[in-house]
């Protein structure tokens, strides 16, 4: 049988942009995200995303969109994407538009999707670390990757006010931070 813990992964498709539209908004804006603990809700009103965005993200020559499902159900997915590295010759990745469906949240699935994220990184591109960007005030969200190996780096970079595509800012103070995690 099937758990929480025990998804399949399979690299998106053109078909399943509707879908994964729908579960990037229900895990990080308005009343449906509030389920789950990784909601933006109280940060960012507006879309996450959008078809256009998910588009853009599947086209990547250098990247992977990747879904998890279970039994079926498209229940949680990221986007890996090669980038150079530290040093000259070396690879790393970069981890974006990670998204678990609310009501699974907490149950073990999103360590399984970084977990696969990592592991494809390293397969395919030896990549020796993996990059994410992550809105500096979302404390509780930087203590779990905090405790699946990533450091904050210190490295900020100003939230994009004024662009609605990356939502609409609730404070005035948002901003990135790099957080690095080595792969090797």
């Amino acid at each position: 049988m099937t758990t929480t813990t025990d998804p399949t992964f399979r690299t998106a498709a053109e078909a399943d942009i509707p879908a994964l539209v729908a579960l990037v908004e229900s895990a990080y804006r308005g009343e449906a995200s509030r389920t789950g603990w990784t909601t933006e809700a109280d940060l960012l009103d507006g879309r996450r995303t959008d078809a256009a965005g998910v588009r853009e993200v599947l086209g990547d020559p250098g990247g992977r969109l990747i879904v998890a499902e279970l039994n079926g159900d498209l229940v949680a997915c990221c986007h890996v994407a090669r980038r150079d590295g530290p040093r000259p010759g070396e690879s790393a990745a970069y981890f974006g538009m990670f998204a678990v469906r609310p009501v699974l949240q907490g149950a073990g699935l999103g360590r399984r999707v970084l977990a696969e994220a990592e592991r494809l990184a390293r397969a395919e591109w030896d990549a020796r670390e993996m990059r994410m960007l992550v809105i500096s005030a979302r404390a509780d969200l930087i203590a779990w990757y905090g405790r699946r190996g990533y450091t904050r780096t210190g490295r900020t970079s100003p939230f994009p006010y004024g662009d609605e595509r990356f939502g609409i800012p609730r404070r005035p103070d948002l901003e990135f931070e790099l957080l690095v995690k080595p792969l090797s």
